[in-house]
Formats: C-alpha cells, structure tokens, sequence
C-alpha cells in the first residue's frame, strides 16, 4: 500500500496542498496534552479505531489504524503563547474506515464500554462521546516538524507568514498529525505534520 502524499514531506518545507473531506473518529476536550482528561480521551478513540479494524477484517477490509490528529484552539489564542495549557481546547481525531457506519458504530461502543467499564471506567464514559465527524479543509499550507513538540512555533510563524505573503487568511483549525509515539520516540526525532487551512483574501 503506497504512502499517503498528505503525511509526508520534507522537513521544514512548506506546502500547499489540498485535502479532500475526510471522516474521523472524533472527541472534544480541554486541557494540557499528555493530563488525565486527554489520555482518557485517547484511549477512546484508540478503542475504537482498533475496533473498527478487527471488525473490518472479519469483512475482508484490510486497513491499518491512522495516526492520532488533533485540532487546537483556545477562547483566547494568547494561551498559545502563554503557555496556559489548562485552557487549551482540542478535537483529538483518528480516521475511520469508509465502510463504517453509524449502526456499525454504535455496535462498536457498546462492545468496548463493556470491555472497559470494570478497568477503566473513565474510558467507558469517554466512549460514549466519540462521534464521527467529517473534517473538510481543502487549501492548506503544511509542513513536517521534526523534533520536540514545544520547538514547532517558529514552523508555524513561518507557515503564517507565508500565507500572509501569498495572499492568503487563516482560517478554521490549527491542526497537527502524531507520526510517531512519543512513548517510543526521543523527542529530538519526532515527526508531525503541522496544517493549516488558508484561503484567498476577500
């Protein structure tokens, strides 16, 4: 299966691409990354995703489980900068499977809160928040960040930067793509594809 053109890149280079609406398990929250409400956020989605590809290939679909996405934004975006990242929102994302539906989902969360309600009944009740939603961005400018994630802000000044210059505005969310596991990777080797939607000036 050949590689997704959208989540690759060289890094630090930016640029334009256009993405097509695509549909994503999804689930909103606020909070610092890596606190409890985000990894109980998580681990629904992974649930699920993981869910969907065994039931998928007991219909002869084989599909590996996406990256983690996630969407950020803040009432006020000077928390960004600030690093008041108990106010940070997020949609955390993970690609669902074409053929899946919302009959079929539905059977999927009832499967994995039952598995998780004597364990983990914080995931349990996360479940039952994941919907599928359909992200339609179109025109972006994106770049791959290699390294730790608190090194990406001159990546996204210059990602601003260069739509300013191109005629372009900022629009919907700031969104970044996991490539790697940071349990697993050394933070000067990470990899994230940083996206933004951009369109023409009016």
């Amino acid at each position: 299966m050949s590689k997704d053109p959208l989540l690759t890149g060289k890094p630090g280079v930016i640029q334009r691409v256009q993405v097509p609406p695509l549909r994503f398990f999804a689930i909103d929250g606020q909070g610092a990354p890596g606190g409890d409400v985000y990894g109980t956020a998580v681990a629904a989605l992974y649930g699920l995703a993981y869910g969907a590809r065994f039931a998928g290939k007991a219909l002869g679909h084989d599909e590996k489980v996406g990256p983690l996405e996630g969407l950020w934004w803040a009432d006020n975006m000077a928390a960004f900068l600030t690093g008041d990242r108990a106010v940070w929102r997020w949609t955390m994302m993970i690609r669902a499977p074409d053929w899946l539906d919302d009959a079929v989902l539905t059977q999927l969360r009832a499967a994995a809160i039952a598995k998780r309600r004597k364990d983990k009944p914080e995931v349990a009740d996360a479940l039952a928040e994941v919907t599928l939603e359909v992200v339609d961005e179109g025109e972006c400018l994106q770049a791959l960040h290699l390294g730790a994630y608190a090194d990406e802000a001159p990546l996204i000044a210059r990602m601003h930067a260069q739509a300013a210059e191109q005629g372009f505005a900022l629009h919907g969310q700031h969104h970044e793509i996991y490539l790697s596991d940071p349990n697993r990777t050394a933070p000067e080797k990470l990899k994230t594809i940083i996206r933004q939607p951009v369109r023409a000036k009016s």
